[in-house]
């Protein structure tokens, strides 16, 4: 995962996603750096748009209505686990993304 996060730190600062920013972002945070998942990561971004990929992955905040409060504690936890739910799932998208 700090691979990939990595990658974003490198493209949200306008840099190249390359090869050796990887490295020295890696070192950097104190991260044991292997090299193949590097390559791997850098040849997997070859050609993405990474700007259009995290537009697809974003999950659009949907804005609660103004409901009747919920009547039990249990609605509340099912509303949290849908949630969670949701948020792991376009985790999970953008993980694809990026092998």
């Amino acid at each position: 995962m700090e691979y990939v996060h990595a990658a974003l730190l490198l493209h949200s600062t306008g840099k190249k996603v390359d090869e050796a920013g990887l490295v020295n972002i890696l070192k950097a945070a104190g991260a044991q750096v292997d090299e193949a998942r590097v390559k791997a990561l850098v040849a997997a971004l070859e050609g993405v748009n990474i700007e259009e990929a995290i537009k697809s992955a974003a999950v659009p905040a949907a804005a609660a209505p103004a409901a009747a409060p919920a009547k039990t504690e249990e609605k509340k936890e099912e509303k949290k686990v849908e949630e969670e739910k949701k948020e792991e799932e376009a985790l999970a998208g953008l993980g694809a993304l990026f092998g």
